[in-house]
């Protein structure tokens, strides 16, 4: 099994940033592909971004351009650098590792990262007005 823990979220006004980290440990991989979800009151889960083994990455319409993926196999983190932050980002986010997806190809469905094997217990974003 692969354990996750995510920290760095928190409250910020709309236009502001914040950087989200997570910390996985157990039989993870760097062959797995990784990647971000959200869960917001009234709506539907959502994969945010992911980025497998090569780097390559796939992100929501809603955040491409504001938000950046990255994974450090080293050290064994994912982050997601947010910026520009709307009230609409406001959510439970949380990291994943989907151990059956191994490259992000053409036509790759961001929200198979919502169905992964493995999740943290996420972290609070807040956007306010």
């Amino acid at each position: 099994a692969v354990q996750l823990m995510e920290s760095g979220g928190g409250s910020v006004e709309t236009g502001g940033s914040l950087s989200l980290s997570c910390s996985l440990s157990g039989h993870t991989s760097p062959a797995y592909t990784l990647g971000w979800f959200r869960d917001a009151p009234g709506k539907e889960r959502e994969g945010v971004a992911a980025i497998d083994s090569d780097g390559t990455t796939k992100y929501h319409e809603a955040v491409e351009g504001r938000f950046t993926v990255y994974r450090d196999d080293a050290k064994n983190t994912l982050s997601l650098q947010m910026n520009s932050l709307q009230p609409e980002d406001t959510a439970m986010y949380y990291c994943a590792a989907d151990p059956l997806t191994r490259r992000i190809g053409t036509y790759y469905n961001l929200q198979r990262i919502t169905r992964a094997n493995y999740w943290g217990q996420g972290t609070q974003v807040t956007v306010s007005s």
